[in-house]
């Protein structure tokens, strides 16, 4: 798995504070794969959503700020954007590129949206994606649960089309094989 990077996405407090669905499993998960690449050297690029002036992820808020948890360190990149998807107008793209990065990890907030759109715009760059179980979370959305919305894109959207989903200790194998 060398060229590969941890892509965490939107785990910012506001979203985090609001309790999406299994928030908790969500977090422990994103801990332990965030603290394996750190001990094989695979790269963690954090993506943190800019919210308009006076939304919960309005930039510079405490909402706004990577959740406390899972925080980058000093020497990880943060990648800010601005719509669903992590390349559409930021430098991910030619940053992961130029560092040689063909395989991305990708965790975060929320499935539907920025999961989703993220996942899609890599694999139409060419990167091979990777995404753990129970390790994306979403709300609620008007009648659709978010566990339900969760096993949707998680198991008939991106398993086997656009990425492979797999049980957490098949990724941290993958990890630790680097």
């Amino acid at each position: 798995m060398k060229n590969t990077a941890l892509l965490v996405v939107d785990v910012q407090n506001a979203l985090v504070q609001a309790k999406p669905y299994n928030i908790e499993t969500i977090l422990s998960h994103i801990q332990r794969l965030i603290t394996a690449c750190r001990e094989n050297s695979v790269e963690v690029i954090y993506v943190q959503h800019n919210g308009r002036i006076g939304s919960e992820l309005e930039p510079n808020t405490d909402g706004w700020q990577i959740y406390r948890e899972i925080s980058p360190k000093a020497n990880e990149t943060i990648i800010n954007k601005n719509y669903n998807s992590a390349f559409k107008g930021t430098n991910l793209r030619g940053y992961l590129e130029g560092k040689g990065i063909e395989q991305l990890i990708i965790v975060g907030m929320q499935t539907e949206y920025c999961i989703d759109a993220t996942c899609k715009a890599a694999f139409e760059h060419g990167f091979q994606i990777i995404i753990p179980e129970k390790t994306n979370t979403t709300f609620h959305n008007g009648n659709i649960l978010a566990g339900d919305l969760y096993d949707h894109y998680n198991f008939n959207i991106f398993k086997d089309r656009f990425a492979i989903v797999e049980h957490i200790e098949h990724t941290l194998v993958r990890i630790k094989d680097c």
